[in-house]
């Protein structure tokens, strides 16, 4: 009975709603406009409660009415750019190895979802353009690109397929590459990027932050490393930064204390967590 119950819960992110009702939660949440209030941004989609960079997770966080959807891009075998975090298959996946290693229908046959939950078991790795089609014009898109000296033409690629499309608003790309960020801003000026910052490097100069403004729209930190003054120097410069990635509310207070741009949060709505987490364990 309790494994149907999970099962049933987790074969459709709509199902969530019935958990929303029982917690007293309302949805869709009117969140004020992201100017005038941190974006809320899921992190490789609703992550925490659906198997992340699925669309599972992509379509709960736009019932949850997150403003963003952020997702990781990587490159196949064959030149395919495919969403997925890890360097390797193993934690989110049935496969084994190197996600560079698999070809495109290769990625497509693992099931990328019972990791999570045996309900999920027929997501699958989604490609970059399967993203864009389904999402583009419902729910912004923050697309982290994957830098790797094994990719090669990675650029071109991500170029090439934006081109494709005449909407792009409300597409930020971005990377812990910063030259990477530079070069596909050259190439697509239109496409505001962002630059990742590590918890591992060492404070940023302001020599350093100047020439990140020159291209970059966004300057995204790691949650440990925001205080107030961080956060001015990038305001100073007339740039916006976003926090990642928050998974408790107490951070997400913090950071709407210090006025980030946007918060990547797994929970675009806090309190259901408990919840799946008990549901879970029921199961068991």
């Amino acid at each position: 009975m309790l494994q149907r119950r999970l099962n049933t819960l987790f074969s459709s992110a709509g199902i969530i709603w019935l958990i929303v009702v029982s917690a007293g939660l309302s949805l869709p949440l009117a969140y004020l406009d992201p100017n005038e209030e941190a974006a809320i941004v899921a992190h490789r989609g609703a992550s925490g409660y659906a198997p992340e960079n699925t669309m599972a997770a992509f379509e709960l966080a736009v019932q949850m009415d997150a403003d963003y959807i952020e997702l990781d891009v990587r490159m196949s075998k064959d030149g395919e750019l495919v969403v997925l975090h890890d360097e390797t298959v193993e934690r989110t996946t049935n496969g084994a190895g190197n996600v560079r290693d698999y070809t495109l229908s290769e990625l497509k046959a693992l099931d990328a979802g019972s990791f999570f939950a045996p309900g999920y078991a027929k997501e699958t790795i989604p490609t970059l353009q399967e993203v864009l089609d389904r999402f583009q014009g419902r729910i912004g898109l923050l697309i982290e690109v994957k830098a790797s000296p094994s990719y090669t033409g990675l650029e071109d690629k991500v170029v090439r397929l934006f081109e494709q499309y005449d909407d792009r608003e409300n597409i930020v790309i971005q990377s812990f590459d910063a030259e990477l960020a530079r070069a596909i801003n050259a190439r697509l000026p239109d496409i505001p990027v962002g630059v990742l910052i590590s918890a591992e490097q060492p404070p940023l100069t302001d020599a350093a932050l100047d020439d990140i403004a020159s291209y970059a729209a966004y300057i995204n930190y790691n949650v440990e490393q925001l205080d107030a003054e961080t956060v001015k120097k990038v305001h100073d410069r007339n740039r916006k930064v976003m926090a990642w990635t928050i998974r408790k509310e107490t951070d997400e207070a913090r950071m709407k204390r210090l006025g980030v741009d946007g918060i990547i949060t797994d929970y675009p709505v806090w309190g259901l967590k408990a919840q799946v987490e008990r549901l879970a364990a029921e199961s068991r």
